[in-house]
């Protein structure tokens, strides 16, 4: 995120925050985990791959048996998703949508044969949710946003540990999107969350916070 908070500006046109040491770093966090999980604005607005993008990384999860990337995921409400876009489209390895009740016939019919539609409940249950990707062996799940699905889980306690990178400048601008958004946190000024790690990594600053006592766990 910016200095200020944002996570990207109000532009058409995506906001690069971070530098290529720490895009390198978080190859290495999708490599060694078993999914990764936008929510479906993230998909319309960046349209993101999601795919591990070392050869070398590729190559050591093949060599473990697994896909060459993890498995993607992503939760919506109405169900507006392009089966052309390249969250579906990247990539061999398996596509998951978590779907509202109400949405879940109409976008099982739209994304047949690129993607397994879940009906997760409506609104989406996450704990529906985790516990369908724990029965599809996924142990280690990134969610990387946007601001909507980082407030849910990290409101619900849903998360284990915080990756927060800070940019070293300003967005200035409240119609951009924010980290998260506002919600009753199970960290504040009487919890504290743990800092568990601080890196400078070139410009920018990775703050590493754990937030549950399964932190660091395999």
């Amino acid at each position: 995120m910016s200095i200020d908070g944002y996570i990207d500006d109000s532009k058409d046109t995506r906001l690069l925050l971070s530098n290529d040491a720490d895009f390198d770093r978080v190859d290495t966090v999708r490599a060694e985990c078993d999914a990764i999980l936008v929510g479906a604005h993230t998909i319309r607005r960046d349209n993101p791959r999601l795919l591990v993008r070392s050869q070398g990384r590729r190559d050591a999860r093949i060599a473990r048996g697994l896909p060459p990337s993890p498995t993607k995921v992503t939760l919506t409400a109405q169900g507006d998703l392009d089966p052309a876009a390249w969250f579906f489209t990247a990539g061999d390895v398996d596509k998951i949508v978590y779907c509202a009740s109400p949405a879940a016939d109409t976008v099982r019919e739209r994304l047949d044969g690129v993607a397994t539609v879940v009906d997760a409940g409506d609104p989406v249950d996450l704990g529906h949710l985790l516990a369908d990707l724990a029965d599809r062996r996924i142990g280690r799940l990134v969610v990387e946003g946007g601001t909507s699905t980082h407030t849910r889980f990290l409101t619900a306690g849903l998360a284990d540990e915080a990756h927060l990178v800070v940019a070293p400048f300003f967005v200035g601008d409240s119609r951009a999107p924010r980290f998260v958004g506002d919600g009753v946190f199970p960290w504040n000024s009487h919890r504290r969350a743990s800092l568990a790690e601080v890196q400078q990594i070139e410009d920018v600053v990775l703050l590493r916070y754990a937030l549950s006592d399964r932190f660091g766990a395999g």
